[in-house]
């Protein structure tokens, strides 16, 4: 084959500092935007983004010279940077992210669950949730992470 191709679908989900529920709903649309921004320049695609006040997710279709790594520390760098410009002074992300690679047949799946964060987040934390997500992908993890 003279070209090479990739279709890379990823899940990224990350949340604020100590998870502060700082994300306000005012907001929360323009971060998305501007961390489509962010991935558009990359030459990547955000596909939908959504979360709640103390975490995002992100659904992205990434290139495939770039690692995850990367393209995360680019997005978060990028994106409290222009929060604690614009928006909130003393803004920060958590340290760590998760990334989640998804089929394409799945990708209608992960929208919905994207979609649905706030009302998923009525009935669950963010731990108990990256406690499943980390189950579901046989992902081993201390869990002091979640003390």
């Amino acid at each position: 084959m003279p070209s090479s191709y990739a279709a890379l679908y990823y899940h990224l989900i990350w949340s604020t500092k100590e998870r502060q529920p700082i994300i306000l709903p005012e907001w929360e649309e323009r971060l998305y935007a501007y961390i489509g921004g962010i991935l558009r320049t990359e030459k990547n695609k955000l596909l939908l983004a959504g979360g709640t006040a103390d975490h995002i997710h992100l659904l992205c279709s990434l290139g495939r010279e770039q690692s995850i790594r990367d393209v995360v520390r680019t997005i978060k760098t990028n994106s409290s940077k222009w929060i604690r410009d614009s928006l909130l002074a003393n803004f920060r992300w958590q340290d760590g992210y998760g990334a989640f690679s998804v089929s394409h047949t799945a990708l209608p799946s992960a929208e919905r669950y994207i979609r649905n964060q706030k009302a998923h987040h009525r009935k669950k934390t963010y731990e108990e949730e990256m406690r499943e997500v980390f189950k579901m992908c046989a992902i081993e993890f201390d869990d002091r992470f979640f003390a």
